[in-house]
């Protein structure tokens, strides 16, 4: 990932972000099938006064299934986490050198 981001909450709580990371793996995109965290949809994590704030960014403004994705993602995080979790929608715009690795664009998805 080019354009790594660091969740604030790894500072203080970096075995659960792994647990939150790990679940939201199982949150895919489902026109191209790629999870949040390789896409390097979830742009920070934050825990305040005993509620997770999660940062969440789309490939594309206009995503049809912005919903559905946000959704999934705020019952994983909560699942993993047993914190109460709020979602909401971040500033940046996606690109390419925001996912994990570039398996994507071996595969030709982008």
């Amino acid at each position: 990932m080019k354009n790594k981001v660091e969740w604030t909450a790894e500072k203080e709580n970096p075995e659960l972000c792994g647990k939150i990371r790990d679940s939201l793996r199982g949150v895919k995109d489902p026109e191209i099938g790629i999870d949040l965290i390789q896409l390097g949809l979830i742009r920070n994590v934050e825990i305040e006064k005993d509620k997770l704030k999660i940062e969440m960014i789309l490939t594309t403004p206009y995503c049809p299934y912005a919903p559905m994705l946000m959704e999934s993602a705020r019952k994983k995080a909560e699942e993993a986490s047993g914190i109460p979790s709020e979602i909401f929608y971040g500033k940046e715009v996606w690109d390419q050198t925001m996912m994990e690795d570039d398996t994507a664009l071996n595969w030709g998805l982008f």
